[in-house]
């Protein structure tokens, strides 16, 4: 058996690499092994006591590695209880609902066929990252696993109604109207896990891609990359649909397209999202990130809330969602995060929330969304490479001194009128820039081709 692992495939936020060459059934064995007794130790007690949950997605390896990485929390001596091939977010309630110790997701995400890796979490469904268990599931590996005590077990388990019953408590459900949408799975897990839950609302339902298929015939699993919109904004057009909802592969994240067929951004749907919420719980606290438009802290203000600014990551959202107690935390890249989903993320609640307002208020999609659209010019997330990151942010942050400056992720310079945060990427040597202004398109272009001019010179 293999002794190591490559360490490239240990990420910030997850494990991923290509499968056979960065992560075979061995390497998922290890991965098992020493994610046991990293929980353990963060739980304290033996691993023969633990109680971990297992899922995984529609890829055509998953079957294997899920078996590997069972084979290996099993012969640590955990009791596992197998959800099998469910969405990402399933696997977080098992771990919550069931209050187990933690729970492994054997998954790649949006990533393309190649891929495969794993989402870790700990009790309450809270993520370990780069800084907190996945560095430390790397170093047990790497410094030799003793061999493994045996006694675990195997306990299959169906939670499919369990979660559609308690993700339709967000909603009034006999509030949805008929509306027509047109859903895009690619095909991954949100046909299969999300369906039957849109089948329960009364919607005319135009379902495209919605069969798992670990070939992607179709496209790729990523709605953010745009090549994998063009067929969703299309058909919503050409089908006179109210909505277009589009899943990544594992379904922990949904994209919205309005019924004109323009994709509704990230940050928008989370000011949406956040006032949703906000009707729901008076005063809540609601989290966004450092990229965001200021139409969140805006919206949360103005309907009364409490608006915080966290640093980008789902590890760092759930941490700081317990710390705060907050209702409602949203990043632009599409992860939306409950509090009563043991703040984890979601990619069937947010739809349904949607659904739900575009039913209360009686509008299209376009006008719910026009306030924003008109008010916030935002760049997007423009990708810069760079050889020396860090020195480009001490760079920019000498010629925009003036500005109020703060370095909660990367940095951030605010203006009253317009404001930018650039941030290194955790695995390639880029710098990310996410630009907004408050006074046209025109002076958000400028702007934007100012700031990329001192980091690309």
């Amino acid at each position: 058996m293999s002794t190591a692992a490559d360490p490239s495939i240990f990420k910030a936020y997850d494990i991923r690499g290509l499968y056979g060459s960065d992560i075979d059934a061995e390497v998922a064995g290890l991965i098992g092994r020493a994610f046991t007794r990293v929980i353990a130790r963060l739980e304290a007690k033996p691993t023969s006591e633990l109680r971990l949950g297992l899922g995984h997605d529609m890829r055509l390896t998953a079957p294997e590695l899920a078996t590997s990485y069972r084979e290996g929390m099993c012969s640590e001596g955990a009791t596992v209880l197998d959800a099998g091939e469910v969405a990402t977010e399933m696997l977080y309630f098992l771990v919550g609902s069931r209050e187990l110790d933690g729970g492994l997701m054997c998954t790649a995400s949006h990533n393309p066929k190649a891929y495969t890796g794993a989402k870790l979490v700990g009790r309450g469904a809270l993520a370990l990252s780069g800084d907190a268990g996945i560095d430390d599931v790397r170093e047990q590996i790497e410094a030799g696993l003793p061999a493994p005590p045996g006694g675990g077990s195997v306990q299959e388990v169906r939670i499919e109604d369990e979660f559609q019953n308690a993700a339709l408590k967000f909603i009034d459900a006999a509030a949805v109207r008929g509306l027509k949408v047109v859903v895009d799975g690619g095909n991954g897990m949100a046909g299969p896990m999300v369906g039957p839950l849109l089948e329960r609302l009364g919607l005319d339902l135009s379902e495209a891609y919605w069969q798992p298929d670990g070939n992607f015939p179709d496209h790729e699993p990523n709605p953010l990359l745009a090549e994998n919109r063009e067929f969703i904004m299309r058909e919503v057009v050409d089908t006179g649909a109210d909505l277009g909802i589009a899943w990544d592969g594992d379904a922990d994240r949904c994209f919205f397209i309005d019924e004109q067929g323009a994709f509704v951004d990230g940050d928008f749907l989370t000011a949406l999202l956040a006032d949703s919420m906000l009707r729901k719980e008076q005063g809540a606290t609601i989290l966004y990130d450092v990229r965001a438009s200021r139409a969140v802290p805006d919206i949360v203000e103005r309907r009364g809330g409490r608006a915080l600014m966290n640093r980008v990551g789902h590890a760092f959202f759930k941490t700081r969602m317990r710390e705060e107690h907050a209702a409602f935390g949203g990043e632009v890249s599409g992860h939306y995060y409950f509090r009563d989903f043991y703040c984890a993320d979601s990619g069937t609640i947010p739809a349904l929330l949607i659904l739900e307002l575009l039913s209360h208020e009686g509008k299209r999609m376009s006008e719910l969304l026009e306030p924003y659209r008109s008010r916030y010019f935002i760049s997007g997330e423009i990708n810069s490479e760079v050889s020396d990151g860090q020195a480009k942010i001490e760079e920019l942050a000498a010629r925009y001194k003036d500005g109020h400056q703060y370095e909660l992720d990367g940095l951030s310079v605010e203006y009253e009128d317009w404001h930018f945060n650039v941030r290194p990427s955790n695995t390639e040597p880029l710098l990310r820039l996410c630009l907004e202004s408050l006074s046209s398109p025109e002076d958000m272009e400028r702007r934007r081709d100012e700031v990329l001019g001192v980091i690309r010179s």
